[in-house]
C-alpha cells in the first residue's frame, strides 16, 4: 500500500506540472494577443488624431473629419471576429504532445536514475519484516541472529520508532540491540529515550544505567549508580542491578562495595546454580585487591626501541609469565598508550585466576606488547619486548625492539 500511495502521488505531481506547463500555452495566447492587438490599434488611432488636429491648425489639412472617420472605419476593420479570432489564434494539442512527453519521461527518468529506487524499496521490505525479526530475537530454539539480520532489525525498529516516537518499549528494545553490538551512542540515546517515557519502570532504570556505564563519563556513571541503588530499593532481589554495582565499584577501587555485592547475589542463588563459582572467582580477586600491597609486586620499566612508533590507537599489554616462558599468563594489565619509558607494577590483583595468584611464582617472566586493535588474540604487525627472568618482588627492564 505504501509504495501504491507513492506512486500515485508521483503521478499526481507529474499532472500538475503537465497542466503548469499547457494551459498557459494553450488559453493564454489568445487572450494575450487580443488584448495586445486592441491596445496598440487604440494608441495608433490617438497618435493619428493627435497628427490630424496637427495638421489642421498648421493648415496642411482641411478635410480633418473625412480623415477621422477614414480612421475609424479602418480600426472597425482591424478589429477580428471573435470566434474566428480564437479558433486562429489556439495552440493545437497536439503540437504540445512531444513537450508533455519529453516532460513525464524526463521525470521518471531522472528518478529512476538518481532517486535510489531499490534502496528504498529495499528499506520498505525491512521495514515490513520487523514481527519476523523480532521474533527471531525472543526465540531460543533458532540459530543466532546474523550481523545482517541484527542490522535490519534496527532499521525495521527506527522506521516503527520514527512513526511511534512514544512507544517505551521500542525504544528499550533498540537500546538493548545497542548494548549487543556494543554500539554505546545508540544504546545511551535509545534508552534515555525510554526512560524519559517510563522513569519509574526497572527494566528501563537497568537498561539506561547500563548504557550509562559504557559511556566512561564519570557524570553518566554516578548518575547510573544512583539509578542502580533505586532499583534495588524498590527491589532487593534485583540480580542483574547487583551485578552491575558490583561491576561498577570494583571499576572505582571500592572493592568492599564490590564483595558486599557479590555476597549478597550468593545469598539469593540456589546451593547449586553455575552462577555462584563465577561469584566466587569475583570476590576472591576483589580480595586480593584489598590485599594488595604487601610487597608481592613485580615491577618493570618499559623503553622503546628508536625503529617503533607509537600508533595512534591501541593499547599496551603487560603480562606476567612463569619464568620458564609459558605462554599462558598469570598475571596481566591494560594500559593506554602514552609516552615512554614508563613503570608498570603489577599485584595479585592483575592475576587472571584467583586459584593461581601471581605470588605463587618464586621467579617470573615479563612480556610487555603494544596491541594496535585492542584485540588480544590478533598479534600480526605487533611490537614487544620481554624481560629475563628475575625474582617476585624485583624490578626488570623491557625494551619493546620485536615485531610479530
Amino acid at each position: 500500500m505504501t509504495e501504491l500511495w507513492f506512486w500515485l502521488i508521483t503521478a499526481l505531481m507529474v499532472l500538475v506540472s503537465v497542466g503548469l506547463f499547457v494551459v498557459p500555452i494553450y488559453l493564454g495566447k489568445d487572450q494575450d494577443e487580443a488584448a495586445s492587438r486592441d491596445e496598440l490599434n487604440k494608441a495608433f488611432f490617438r497618435d493619428r488624431m493627435d497628427e490630424l488636429e496637427e495638421e489642421t491648425e498648421e493648415g496642411l489639412v482641411d478635410n480633418q473629419s473625412e480623415l477621422a472617420l477614414e480612421l475609424q472605419q479602418s480600426l472597425l476593420d482591424d478589429i477580428p471576429e471573435g470566434d474566428k479570432a480564437k479558433t486562429q489564434n489556439k495552440v493545437s494539442m497536439l503540437m504540445l504532445l512531444p513537450g508533455v512527453l519529453i516532460l513525464v519521461g524526463l521525470s521518471y527518468s531522472l528518478y529512476f536514475l538518481e532517486g535510489n529506487q531499490q534502496q528504498v524499496v529495499a528499506w520498505q521490505e525491512t521495514a515490513e519484516r520487523l514481527p519476523e525479526l523480532s521474533r527471531r530475537l525472543m526465540s531460543d530454539s533458532e540459530e543466532p541472529m546474523t550481523d545482517q539480520e541484527m542490522a535490519d532489525l534496527t532499521l525495521s525498529l527506527r522506521t516503527k520508532l520514527s512513526q511511534t516516537p512514544d512507544d517505551a518499549m521500542g525504544w528499550l528494545l533498540l537500546g538493548r540491540i545497542g548494548l549487543a553490538n556494543r554500539d554505546i551512542q545508540t544504546a545511551e540515546g535509545a534508552m534515555g529515550k525510554a526512560y524519559r517515557l517510563m522513569p519509574n519502570d526497572n527494566d528501563v532504570k537497568l537498561g539506561y544505567a547500563q548504557s550509562l556505564m559504557l559511556s566512561g563519563d564519570e557524570t553518566n556513571v554516578e548518575t547510573a549508580r544512583n539509578l542502580l541503588r533505586q532499583v534495588i530499593k524498590k527491589d532487593h532481589g534485583n540480580l542483574q542491578a547487583l551485578s552491575l554495582l558490583a561491576f561498577e565499584a570494583f571499576e572505582r577501587n571500592a572493592y568492599d562495595e564490590a564483595i558486599a555485592a557479590w555476597s549478597t547475589m550468593k545469598q539469593l542463588l540456589p546451593e547449586n546454580d553455575p552462577r555462584i563459582s563465577m561469584l566466587d572467582r569475583s570476590i576472591a580477586r576483589a580480595q586480593a585487591q584489598v590485599g594488595a600491597g604487601n610487597g608481592q609486586t613485580v615491577s618493570v620499566t618499559i623503553s622503546l626501541d628508536d625503529a617503533v612508533g607509537i600508533p595512534d590507537e591501541g593499547v599496551l599489554i603487560v603480562s606476567v609469565h612463569s619464568a620458564d616462558g609459558a605462554p599462558m599468563p598469570v598475571a596481566a594489565k591494560r594500559i593506554p598508550l602514552s609516552s615512554f619509558p614508563l613503570d608498570v607494577e603489577l599485584t595479585d590483583a592483575d592475576s587472571m585466576i584467583p586459584e593461581r595468584l601471581m605470588s605463587s611464582l618464586p621467579n617470573v617472566l615479563v612480556k610487555a606488547r603494544i596491541d594496535r586493535d585492542g584485540n588480544v588474540m590478533t598479534k600480526e604487525g605487533d611490537w614487544f619486548g620481554e624481560s629475563e627472568p628475575f625474582a617476585l618482588g624485583g624490578s626488570s627492564q623491557i625494551v619493546i625492539n620485536q615485531k610479530n
